[in-house]
């Protein structure tokens, strides 16, 4: 179930860049945040249709990820929040590693063990949740067996 289609860059450079280099070197460059290692996670536009590309932090556990919706603390959930919500089948690379996964919205228990998992992984996540009165999302990402 690979995804299929055009890619439409987002509007941060920053984000773009680093999806490029990442992508262009199967993962061996590009491929941390302030020396914290990242994972790119491409999902389809909730509006456009379009394949949209985020460097998000590496939280893994037993083969599943979580995908933290912070926007640093802002007080709304960052755009691709809604794609996913969306359209939950997404590919996530890990290196030169490319797979499916279906994400869901982690709730209770099952997010709190998710949470702990990404503060150990970018402890900023701690102060962006203090920051904002929303509860930051996470998303599970659990793999499409094939």
């Amino acid at each position: 179930m690979p995804l299929t289609g055009e890619w439409e860059p987002g509007t941060s450079g920053w984000a773009r860049e680093q999806v490029e280099e990442f992508e262009a070197s199967d993962g061996r460059k590009a491929n941390t945040l302030r020396g914290v290692p990242i994972v790119v996670v491409t999902m389809v536009g909730a509006k456009s249709g379009k394949l949209r590309k985020n460097p998000v932090m590496r939280v893994e556990h037993d083969g599943e990820y979580a995908v933290v919706a912070s926007k640093g603390g802002a007080e709304q959930h960052p755009t691709w929040f809604h794609n996913i919500v969306k359209n939950p089948n997404v590919e996530l690379q890990d290196g030169a590693k490319r797979r499916d996964y279906v994400a869901h919205l982690a709730e209770g228990a099952e997010r709190d063990a998710w949470w702990e998992r990404a503060v150990a992984v970018w402890p900023d996540y701690a102060g962006y949740q203090k920051k904002t009165e929303r509860i930051i999302p996470v998303f599970v990402l659990v793999p499409v067996e094939v």
